[in-house]
């Protein structure tokens, strides 16, 4: 399973506040925690705001430890050098208003983890974030396991992939499932198709922007989708000893990803290990 929030900006103007954060703190800890509770908690028996939370907090009671000699095995992470978007010049991070030209802040941040539970034991998830990628982009991918015997020929799949279930958060909201049919005619020839679902095309009204929901919920005093602060604690437990393994060692190869790509090579290799990759993003 994969959770990718991806963003085309830079730092802007918070360069200042940037440098003092960077992905892990800034992205990492709220928004893909937040994401990889939602789809990894049991089922609610009611929608009480306290029953969903007190789910989402049984997830991230169940992540695996992250030991401090496995954080370079399951913790990647990456800053943005010069590069090209949209047909225009991008400058670095080290370059941004507020920042240090010698920088060691990380803009892009990959992490392994594994919910040590019933339902997902033995099943990675991938989360990645970070800045002047190549657009904006935040899903969740969730991949199937493949069948353990193969009944179709082996030229009849050239193409072939595990299906996917993939939950589609921005720019557009929708669902997508991916998953291989026979092509028309008298060989067995498969090919990858997808399902799509668009809350825009079947629906025909705009969704309310992020802080529009919020903004609804506070003044409705409906606590559902706000993080308490036991969740806070149990996520910055799952991430202090990355952070402090970070902390303790200086990247030496930064800036290692362009403006414009998909991050540094290592966030590629995290997945490939075990013979995974992320979604190739069209």
């Amino acid at each position: 399973m994969t959770v990718t929030v991806a963003e085309e900006v830079g730092v802007g103007h918070r360069g200042g506040y940037y440098e003092q954060a960077g992905a892990l703190r800034d992205m990492v800890q709220n928004h893909l925690m937040q994401l990889l509770c939602l789809v990894a908690m049991e089922p609610m028996v009611s929608f009480n705001a306290d029953e969903i939370r007190n789910k989402k907090v049984d997830v991230l009671h169940a992540v695996r430890p992250m030991p401090r000699e496995a954080v370079q095995a399951c913790a990647v992470r990456g800053q943005y050098g010069p590069g090209e978007l949209d047909g225009k010049h991008i400058p670095g991070y080290r370059q941004e208003v507020g920042v240090s030209p010698e920088s060691r802040v990380e803009t892009y941040a990959a992490m392994k983890l594994f919910v040590d539970n019933w339902r997902w034991q033995g099943v990675p998830f991938y989360l990645r974030t970070g800045k002047r990628l190549p657009r904006q982009l935040s899903e969740v991918v969730i991949q199937f396991r493949p069948v353990p015997h193969q009944s179709f020929p082996p030229e009849s799949g050239l193409d072939w992939y595990p299906s996917r279930l993939i939950l589609s958060i921005q720019p557009e909201e929708g669902i997508v499932l991916g998953f291989q049919a026979k092509y028309p005619g008298p060989k067995m020839q498969l090919r990858p198709v997808e399902m799509r679902f668009n809350y825009r095309d079947s629906f025909s009204v705009p969704s309310p922007d992020a802080y529009e929901t919020l903004l609804w919920d506070v003044m409705n005093d409906d606590p559902t989708l706000f993080m308490r602060a036991d969740q806070v604690e149990a996520a910055w437990q799952v991430l202090m000893p990355v952070l402090e393994a970070w902390a303790e060692s200086s990247p030496e190869d930064f800036p290692n990803y362009s403006a414009g790509s998909w991050g540094p090579k290592a966030a590629d290799e995290l997945l490939a290990h075990q013979g995974h990759a992320w979604r190739p993003v069209p």
